[in-house]
């Protein structure tokens, strides 16, 4: 007898699925009401098929609370395991579904670079890459690219990401800039306008910050009211901070980058410097992904219209700092 052909699998020891179905909903919900919604049941058959899971595992798994459900270690657990694995079975059956759509690739990137860098030239990346559909995640959210949450990432920062292979795009500089309405030339005259200021996310690497430029101008900042609510506008979004510089409402500080086409236009101006370096874009990918045919191919049409060094190379941990090993593989 070949018992390499007759050896028999042991049965899977799993709960039921529709049980693991229910926690999962409900875990993502913290609500039996909407994982009911989702799964298209009642809440009591919800309560009844985590109970059933619970029973069976010998734990509890959520703390229920007055009007609120919350996990229990055990249940956070089980939810990140099931939430993976869910993802991964939904994604093969997707496949299935579909064996013949074009592949897709999942590029995420913050909101400023989507709007002023990637969507003028998505004529040009149709043309160049027609068999492929193009998923755009614009978000200044990070994500975990080892897990697939999107293919490719475009970031600013300084490239020393562990676990990831990194391409370096474009060197990222700020710069004072406003509507030439303004009339502003002298860096002498800048206390008689309104600072526009706008938020960085806390793992920036050198954020593009008034008080900062005004250190390396080497002149007094203007007075403020406070360091958590200074005078001018404020915004969370670039674009938005730009499009307050173009209607004439003060001096904004902007990328050189993705303001490069209103300082060509003129409609706006960059009176003076200096220009504050705040790293470079690099587009990014968990190590490996770069040699899957549709990512490449996304990978190289960005990287050719950006004019970057065209060698990718996988990052290690040596010489990685603490905050940087914290944030591997999430862009």
């Amino acid at each position: 007898m070949n018992e390499i052909g007759s050896s028999i699998r042991a049965a899977r020891r799993l709960p039921p699925l529709l049980s693991l179905r229910a926690f999962e909903a409900a875990a993502a919900h913290l609500s039996f009401q909407r994982a009911a919604l989702e799964l298209s049941v009642t809440p009591s058959a919800i309560s009844h098929q985590v109970r059933a899971l619970e029973d069976t595992l010998g734990q509890p798994l959520f703390r229920r609370l007055t009007r609120q459900l919350a996990l229990t270690p055990a249940g956070q657990r089980l939810f990140d395991d099931l939430r993976m694995g869910f993802d991964v079975l939904e994604a093969g059956i997707d496949k299935l579904r579909r064996p013949t759509k074009s592949p897709q690739v999942t590029l995420t990137t913050n909101t400023a670079f989507a709007a002023r860098w990637l969507l003028p030239r998505m004529a040009a990346f149709r043309e160049a890459c027609p068999g492929i559909e193009l998923r755009l995640h614009a978000s200044d959210t990070l994500v975990d690219l080892a897990r697939g949450d999107a293919d490719i990432a475009v970031r600013s920062g300084s490239g020393n990401w562990p676990g990831l292979t990194v391409r370096e795009l474009m060197p990222e500089r700020y710069a004072p800039m406003c509507s030439p309405m303004l009339g502003l030339k002298r860096m002498a005259d800048l206390p008689k306008h309104q600072l526009i200021h706008c938020s960085w996310q806390p793992q920036a690497l050198a954020p593009a910050l008034w008080p900062r430029w005004f250190k390396e101008a080497g002149i007094a900042q203007p007075h403020i009211r406070t360091a958590k609510a200074p005078s001018g506008l404020s915004f969370s979004d670039e674009t938005h901070a730009m499009l307050a510089a173009l209607g004439g409402h003060g001096v904004a500080l902007l990328s050189l980058t993705l303001s490069a086409e209103e300082l060509r236009n003129g409609a706006l101006v960059q009176p003076f410097g200096p220009a504050l370096d705040t790293g470079s874009y690099f587009l990014a990918t968990a190590n490996g992904r770069e040699r899957e045919p549709a990512v490449r191919a996304v990978w190289e049409w960005i990287g050719s219209q950006a004019g970057g060094p065209a060698a990718p190379g996988p990052n290690t941990e040596a010489g990685a700092t603490k905050r940087e090993k914290a944030s591997r593989r999430r862009l």
